[in-house]
């Protein structure tokens, strides 16, 4: 059994940054990660990935990312950057340690190691990632498709697809980027099964980054912000209508306030669309042989479907029986330095997907955890230092 003064569980992005303000304020942490590396899920990204947000948005605390990886930082920019955090702050992180759960254990918390090891800790921040497990909906005739199926977390980049027929499922940002990269790599047909006509907003319209108007947004009204940039919104992006994207019947804001759908952050697909590269078609309900099959029981046959459907947290298992999950969406009720009444010392950060940027929010998460750390670290010494704890 090790003993620890707070865990960190996962070395992303989220975790690094969290872990890194705790040890700046002097308490004992430990970063446990079950890859090999820092930033995995990351690593396994799609090779034309970029930052939809800002550099200069998306520093984590006490390093920035250097100017040389431009305005919009890659995929293996931010790979290189969380190794360089990582060093500079010299976090102790242990590899290749999965954690299977969480429970209570003598005033804090035991986490219990998939090799059989526990360990022990005062504190623990849970950080395990918005993407942990690929979501592949259990589609009728899945199991049976004569084409390629595969999910997006498994496509790196459009080399292979290169003269096919490719369908594209789901209407998210990596949706709409895959079918831009199948485009332009010169895929023979792409077509983009949609379920929910999504908001589009153009990633930095006038030089001035959605981002930007996200951060200044972040505590208006969801309906009172759509009403304000609304218009503005549809007249940057035109009428998509035409091309298979009616106006969704509620805005971007209130969409990420109810639903946690960030809107598609645009880098190619509205030129698509116009210039029917990319074909709109209803989503996608099942498989019968070679056939897909749509919405409204129309019939298609393409050679490869990529399926982007989004990931699980996968928490249950790791703190579920904890009672600290939303029943509907299965993500913490809490986030930053708020714990839940039924599990104080639990922290989680990572689990939104605000448009005012994820880097930016963990970082300031970081600093808020820590600080909630040392000061519960704190408070527990002295309580045991006290006359009445020592009689």
């Amino acid at each position: 059994m090790t003993k620890r003064d707070a865990v960190v569980i996962g070395a992303g992005p989220g975790g690094l940054a969290a872990a890194a303000m705790i040890r700046r304020r002097g308490v004992d942490v430990l970063v446990v990660e079950r890859a090999e590396a820092v930033g995995a899920s990351w690593r396994s990204h799609y090779d034309r990935l970029h930052l939809h947000t800002v550099r200069w948005l998306s520093h984590l605390p006490g390093m920035r990312i250097p100017r040389s990886h431009g305005r919009w930082v890659s995929r293996d920019g931010v790979v290189e950057y969380l190794e360089r955090y990582a060093r500079h702050h010299d976090l102790e992180i242990r590899f290749e340690t999965e954690v299977e759960r969480v429970a209570r254990a003598n005033g804090g918390w035991r986490l219990q190691i998939r090799d059989g090891d526990t360990i022990d800790a005062r504190s623990v921040v849970v950080a395990t990632g918005y993407n942990h497990t690929p979501l592949m909906p259990d589609f009728p005739g899945r199991e049976g498709f004569e084409g390629e199926l595969i999910h997006a977390s498994e496509y790196r980049n459009a080399e292979p697809y290169r003269d096919k027929d490719v369908l594209v499922v789901g209407s998210g940002n990596t949706g709409a980027e895959i079918a831009v990269d199948l485009v332009e790599a010169g895929a023979r047909r792409v077509r983009l099964a949609v379920r929910t006509p999504p908001n589009i907003v153009l990633r930095s319209p006038g030089g001035m980054p959605t981002q930007v108007v996200g951060v200044v947004l972040r505590h208006v009204p969801p309906r009172l912000a759509d009403r304000l940039l609304g218009p503005m919104q549809r007249m940057m992006v035109g009428d998509l209508a035409r091309h298979g994207v009616p106006r969704p019947e509620r805005g971007v804001y209130t969409r990420v306030a109810e639903d946690d759908v960030i809107p598609i952050i645009d880098v190619g697909l509205i030129r698509a669309l116009k210039r029917g590269q990319v074909e709109i078609v209803p989503a996608l309900v099942g498989f019968d042989g070679r056939d897909v099959i749509l919405a409204g029981r129309e019939r298609i046959q393409p050679e490869v479907v990529i399926v982007a459907t989004g990931w699980r947290r996968a928490l249950e298992p790791l703190v579920g029986h904890l009672g600290v999950l939303s029943g509907r969406t299965e993500r913490p009720v809490v986030q930053g330095a708020r714990t839940h009444e039924k599990a104080p010392g639990l922290y989680f950060t990572g689990y939104t997907n605000p448009i005012s940027g994820m880097f930016r929010e963990m970082a300031i998460d970081a600093r808020r955890i820590a600080r909630a750390v040392e000061g519960s670290l704190r408070a527990t010494r002295e309580a045991g230092r006290s006359p009445a704890a020592a009689a």
